[in-house]
């Protein structure tokens, strides 16, 4: 099946876009260059194009019980415009994918990730049998941009209806740009504060101008990779995979196991009876060198036996240093514990270091 292509492609293409495929899209890796696209986040402004990611709508009476019985976070408690990080896991207790979930006055929406979504309607519709509930998936008919950095919140000011700065984070409002309607969150994936909007298809690329224009540099996934490894957030396919739970990653403030009965509840609770739980956990490592690890990349004892393996790295060019998140044996994930990295036949010195690697000012 060939790459689906966002409403953006042609203009990636117009603004030096080198074009990749990702989660089943053609999208950008770079434009003028990873590290300068990076910074520009980090110091600015960076603009996003994340259409690829799965936008769903759920309503009907039902809406929310179904999303009680698949999501691990609890959804009971929020308020109209809240946005909630949880997942979604098989009933072994693995991760299927990690969503957003958003309560609106007339019903709830989530995003999960590209590769997943097919996947993600499929469980949803599954356990949807004998629900009153409508799912839509809205995902070819919009369009997402993500605007990160300190910058901006200012820089989208007037965009839309009402002012940008004061929604709360991790909330969201159904509001109009340049008279279309859209979503607005105050979310990202990088780290910094920002907005991610949700708008027709149509609207996308006259809105991707006029941030630019505004001062936002063009972003794409290399940028996005690196900056979400700073800020240690897991990644799908990487620090998260269907044999992999929640617990053992780290997520256990996204697990409400109070809130009742959902798939992989079970599991879960029955490994935090077993002795020794969890086996292995996700761990920051500062490397020694320059060379950047890269996923399965071993690590390793002093002496050479290999207790896990790396499943991001990069060079941090916020904080020049070559940094990865890995899963280890227990016994060795206490910060400050000395191990290395075998970097394609090099063994890289490493220490394990608290996560997040970055963390921005308030």
């Amino acid at each position: 099946m060939p790459a689906l292509r966002t409403p953006l492609y042609d203009w990636h293409r117009a603004h030096g876009g080198r074009m990749v495929e990702f989660g089943g899209w053609e999208l950008p890796v770079q434009y003028s260059g990873l590290v300068a696209e990076h910074l520009a986040v980090r110091r600015s402004a960076g603009l996003f194009d994340i259409s690829h990611m799965g936008r769903l709508s759920l309503g009907g009476p039902d809406a929310l019980a179904l999303i009680q019985h698949v999501w691990t976070n609890d959804a009971a408690g929020m308020v109209d415009g809240q946005v909630r990080y949880g997942l979604i896991c098989n009933p072994a207790g693995g991760v299927e994918d990690d969503v957003l979930v958003y309560r609106w006055p007339y019903g709830w929406s989530m995003v999960v990730n590209a590769a997943n979504r097919e996947k993600i309607v499929g469980i949803l519709r599954e356990y949807a049998a004998g629900r009153n509930v409508e799912i839509r998936d809205q995902t070819l008919t919009t369009g997402m941009l993500a605007v990160q950095g300190p910058q901006a919140i200012a820089l989208c000011a007037g965009l839309f209806d009402g002012d940008p700065a004061a929604l709360k984070y991790y909330h969201a409002v159904a509001t109009r740009c340049r008279g279309a309607q859209c979503v607005v969150s105050r979310t990202g994936y990088t780290g910094e504060d920002g907005l991610e909007v949700m708008i027709g298809s149509e609207h996308l690329a006259p809105l991707a101008d006029e941030i630019v224009r505004r001062g936002a540099t063009p972003c794409g996934l290399g940028a996005r990779d690196t900056l979400r490894l700073e800020a240690a957030m897991p990644l799908y396919g990487h620090e998260l995979d269907a044999a992999t739970d929640p617990l053992t990653a780290g997520l256990a403030w996204a697990v409400k196991l109070a809130k009742g009965e959902f798939v992989g509840r079970d599991a879960m609770q029955r490994f935090q009876q077993e002795p020794g739980f969890p086996a292995r956990r996700r761990v920051g490592l500062e490397l020694q060198g320059r060379r950047a690890a890269r996923d399965g990349c071993p690590v390793l004892t002093s002496d050479g036996a290999t207790v896990g393996r790396v499943t991001s790295g990069s060079f941090a060019p916020t904080l020049e240093k070559s940094i990865a998140m890995a899963y280890v044996e227990s016994g060795r994930a206490d910060v400050g514990t000395r191990l290395a990295v075998d970097v394609r036949g090099h063994v890289e010195p490493a220490t394990v270091v608290p996560l997040p690697f970055y963390k921005r000012k308030k």
